[in-house]
């Protein structure tokens, strides 16, 4: 062997494997992870929809699998991410609420990058990784996407930013190219979309991993197209505090993801590797005001269905049959699990994860699931806890417990409290015992927050 050639194979063979070029491996599927912000369960044409049009995720559901009992892991932005993040209870990490922004108190928190976080086991098992648009799990450099393990990353950090300017409530500038701010004009969902079709383009004869973290529909209510309404005021208010926009910014708003998530498709299908693609949709809490939800009560902030559960769609050729209507009850943290076990990334031990794989029961091989699923808020001082367990749902909000068949009453309309009592009691006793587990994990990590 030449002299030459001998050393560049030596340097290929010592060089990191994220480095190396690699073959597509059909073994090994890229995953798509789409998650928008604050969008209403019913605000997609397979969930309902009769006045926001949505036809690359109707697509998406008829080519895959739509959830109707799917829950985010908490009703605000920061819990559900940590527990996308960690596959785990975002309480064991005391982070039970949002991280405010910079400057305010709470602002120094964010989720330890530990080693075993999703992107970084993902990285370890030979996936390219990358997170475009919004975080919000910490602004400090130790908490950042890249510590997590994300190759790149090009968003914000923040919980929301103004589409145009891309600056938050307090004109301090959140667009972010890895842990360097910079500044780019466009609007913010055109912008996380060109740069999700780039790093698809670019990784595409390798296993990658994506997190699309839309931060459409959430507030400012700046519908696409329109920079001029947003050039004074990015934050308007109506006269009682409530956050000013209409129905139709709304939708326009919606509408311009969808419009991003067929550009994902279309380039997943231009480059032939949508058949060994995985491709989930998911959102982070309920809907604000804007959004509907119908027949579910309630909105983000709060434990009622309104404020949880979320749409949610699974789509893998060849291992999903097209086309189901799942009622299987899942949770954010569920993804983390089904993401790692169709890489081939292997599960923690230790810590273990909370989320299950999905991928065996939709594919048919292993019947539903039940277990119970846990919540836990106090935001705006109102302290709220709910437990489900298969068709039933204990909620308590403030001093008032509701029990609820959600199966057979969505809307959360017939409280059963007086004709079940043993059955508040014992998810009562399963919630308290659930709080005693995660809190005493993070005090152990210093990380249990008043």
């Amino acid at each position: 062997m030449p002299r030459c050639l001998f050393v560049f194979v030596l340097l290929l063979l010592s060089a990191p494997a994220w480095a190396r070029p690699q073959a597509a491996d059909a073994s090994r599927p890229n995953v798509v992870l789409i998650m928008t912000d604050d969008l209403g369960w019913a605000d997609l044409g397979s969930y309902g929809a009769q006045d926001i049009s949505t036809p690359n995720l109707d697509r998406l559901a008829r080519e895959g699998v739509r959830f109707t009992d799917f829950y985010a892991n908490g009703p605000l932005c920061t819990p559900t991410r940590a527990a996308l993040m960690t596959g785990r209870y975002q309480q064991r990490y005391g982070l039970d609420l949002a991280i405010p922004g910079p400057g305010s108190p709470g602002a120094e928190l964010g989720l330890p990058a530990d080693g075993r976080s999703l992107p970084k086991r993902l990285g370890d098992a030979g996936y390219a990784t990358a997170l475009v648009g919004k975080w919000h799990l910490g602004y400090k450099p130790e908490f950042s996407p890249n510590a997590h393990g994300f190759d790149y990353f090009f968003g914000l950090k923040g919980g929301f930013h103004d589409y145009y300017h891309h600056y938050d409530a307090y004109q301090r500038p959140d667009l972010w190219e890895n842990d360097r701010p910079v500044r780019q004009e466009g609007y913010s969902t055109d912008l996380i979309t060109a740069r999700a079709v780039g790093f698809i383009e670019k990784h595409a004869g390798r296993p990658f991993f994506i997190d699309v973290a839309y931060n459409a529909p959430h507030w400012p209510f700046q519908r696409p197209d329109a920079p001029e309404a947003a050039a004074d005021n990015a934050y308007p208010q109506r006269a009682d505090g409530s956050l000013a926009g209409t129905r139709a910014d709304y939708a326009a708003m919606v509408e311009r993801m969808d419009r991003g998530v067929g550009e994902l498709l279309h380039a997943l299908d231009r480059l032939g590797i949508a058949g060994n693609t995985l491709v989930i949709f998911t959102n982070d809490n309920g809907g604000e005001w804007l959004s509907s939800s119908a027949p579910l009560f309630h909105r983000k902030w709060t434990l009622w269905e309104g404020g949880i559960r979320v749409p949610t769609i699974l789509r893998w050729p060849g291992r999903i049959a097209p086309g189901q209507v799942s009622a299987q009850v899942g949770i954010t943290m569920d993804l983390t699990a089904t993401i790692l076990a169709a890489a081939g990334a292997p599960a923690p031990a230790d810590p273990h994860l909370d989320g299950i794989d999905w991928i065996p029961v939709l594919a048919g091989r292993e019947p539903p699931v039940e277990r119970l699923l846990f919540w836990r808020t106090h935001t705006r001082n109102r302290p709220q806890t709910a437990v489900r367990d298969g068709d039933w749902k204990l909620l308590v909000d403030g001093h008032q417990a509701f029990l609820f068949n959600v199966r057979a009453d969505p809307g959360e309309r017939n409280d059963l409290a007086y004709r079940y009592p043993a059955i508040m009691e014992r998810l009562r006793r399963a919630h308290a015992e659930w709080v005693k587990a995660v809190d005493s994990e993070a005090a152990r990590n210093g990380a249990l927050r008043p």
